[in-house]
Parts: C-alpha cells; structure tokens; sequence
C-alpha cells in the first residue's frame, strides 16, 4: 500500500473524528465522547508500538461507521472489566495508577454501497470516568461457527 493512500484516508479520518465531539447512546442512555484516546488508539496498539500500516488503514478507513453504530446501539454484545494502570495527574504530577475499566461492546453489520460489513465497536471507561469511544474492530474472516441457540427451539 503507497504511503500517499494511508496519508489521505488518515487526514480523511482525522478530519471526520474531530467533528464528532460525541454521541446519544440509547443503550446507556448517555453520551459517549470522541476524545483524542480513541483516535490514539486505532493508530497504535500500546505507547510507541504503531498498528500496523494495513490494520490503520482499515480502522480509519471505516471509523465512519462507529458514530452511526453506537447512535443505533440498544444491545450490548459483550462486556469485559479488568485492572490497568492508568495516567492521572495529582498536584500537577503524573502518576500510573491501578484502576478497574470496563470495555463494552457493540456488533453490527453496516451497509455499505453493495456490501454488508461487520464491526464491532468499543466503548471504554475507567472507573469514575467519563465512557469513551475507543476502537472500530471489522471482521476479517470467522473461522469459528456462531451458535445462536441451544438446539432445544422451545426455549431458544
């Protein structure tokens, strides 16, 4: 892939990310912020370790669609909590400080020209945090089947 399409469709998708200040979510009944974090994050996968240029590509390019999804969103698909460290700032100092964050998911196939694609979007938030927007995952391919039900119709 040229440097010149990364560049374009980057500037495209910065330019795009910064008009949304954010969004109603009806799932959570509140808003959810488009801040710089998430836009970090679909750039690289941890401080100082880039994505890789294809997988930038791909989330940036399709980054559009993630305002759309969690506007429409009313199930929640999955939902992780973990510790991590995190960066806050006391007496004008910056410390790493261990906090639980939640991770919430959302599914959706999108239409897109002739296409459906599929994307989950994440939502992230720290403990007496604000909930932000923090990735566009699209489905490459799934090499693993989705079961939808039990196999006993009555209750399914």
């Amino acid at each position: 892939m040229p440097d010149r399409n990364l560049e374009k469709i980057k500037q495209q998708a910065e330019k795009f990310y910064k008009s949304v200040k954010s969004v109603e979510c009806p799932y959570f009944k509140e808003s959810i912020a488009f801040n710089a974090k998430g836009l970090r994050h679909i750039k690289f996968k941890r401080d100082r370790e880039a994505r890789k240029r294809q997988d930038q590509f791909v989330r940036l390019k399709e980054i559009r669609h993630a305002p759309a999804i969690l506007k429409k969103s009313h199930t929640l698909q999955e939902i992780r909590r973990e510790q991590g460290f995190v960066e806050v700032k006391t007496n004008k100092r910056k410390e790493r400080v261990l906090k639980p964050i939640t991770y919430y998911g959302f599914v959706a196939i999108v239409k897109d020209g002739r296409y459906e694609k599929r994307f989950k979007v994440i939502v992230k938030q720290i403990e007496g945090g604000q909930k932000h927007f923090w990735s566009i995952i699209p489905f490459w391919k799934s090499n693993r089947e989705i079961k939808l039900h039990s196999g006993n119709p009555e209750t399914d």
